[in-house]
């Protein structure tokens, strides 16, 4: 190339250089331009609380209608997640007074916490599979209505438990479980030999639902508890929960206003 070819190749490298910046430029706002917008956004969302649910719950009827609201929100896709902010977080963090028990299953289709649309420092959520109770889950669900004046238990079973359904098939075929599974079978068994007693065409659909109340029903018995719904400060209730439409449907113990 000769010399005359120089000053062509100097505007071009020239002129690629300020469209360059230019581009870079541009790029440049454009990202600034969107952080802006981001930090806008994120100002925004400090600055907006999460709505408070109200004052604790202080009987079981009270305890029982906030969580059903809660999970009337949950059927509907209204939620308002109350109570989950740092705010509240800061609130509770001295000391939690939960107005809720809830023992349920550890399926993951079956978070109490989103099912009753509640709040941090709001239950006490006790998980098993198949809801199973020992001496140790009892001890735990005893806690809440024993120090902290919880008044009110939730045995929350639920559709298509598979924890319930591999226990009744284990229990009628004879056929042991993996593991130390066969603990969680045995622990169903009062509930398996129920179901056998009833005319059903969803056998463990029927079981799910005699687990929850009789697992109800064994802690309204228990003498640590009794005391406490004798007098009217604690509900045990027994559950159902529908995975096809979020609803829980009240078995037994429902409290009266």
């Amino acid at each position: 190339m000769g010399i005359a070819g120089h000053p062509q190749r100097r505007a071009i490298l020239t002129g690629g250089l300020v469209a360059g910046a230019a581009l870079i430029t541009g790029c440049s706002s454009a990202s600034d331009d969107t952080a802006a917008e981001k930090t806008v956004v994120a100002g925004a969302a400090k600055k907006t609380p999460a709505p408070a649910a109200g004052p604790r719950p202080d009987s079981p009827s009270t305890a029982f209608a906030r969580l059903m609201e809660g999970n009337a929100r949950w059927v509907a896709g209204t939620l308002r997640h109350p109570d989950q902010d740092p705010a509240r977080r800061k609130a509770v963090a001295e000391k939690q007074t939960p107005y809720g028990v809830v023992l349920s299953c550890i399926d993951s289709r079956v978070p109490p916490e989103l099912v009753f649309d509640t709040g941090l420092g709001d239950l006490f959520v006790l998980r098993t599979g198949g809801q199973v109770v020992s001496p140790v889950v009892t001890g735990s669900a005893e806690y809440g209505p024993l120090t902290s004046g919880t008044p009110l238990v939730v045995v929350l079973g639920h559709q298509r438990c598979g924890a319930i359904k591999a226990a009744y098939e284990s229990l009628r075929d004879g056929k042991e479980l993996p593991g130390t599974l066969p603990s969680v079978a045995q622990a169903l068994r009062p509930a398996y030999r129920a179901t056998l007693k009833k005319s059903t065409d969803d056998p463990v659909d029927a079981m799910i639902r005699i687990h929850a109340e009789q697992t109800a029903e064994d802690l309204r018995a228990n003498k640590a508890l009794a005391p406490l719904i004798k007098k009217g400060g604690l509900a045990v209730v027994s559950a159902y929960y529908s995975l096809d439409t979020g609803r829980v449907e009240v078995l037994t113990g429902a409290p009266s206003a």
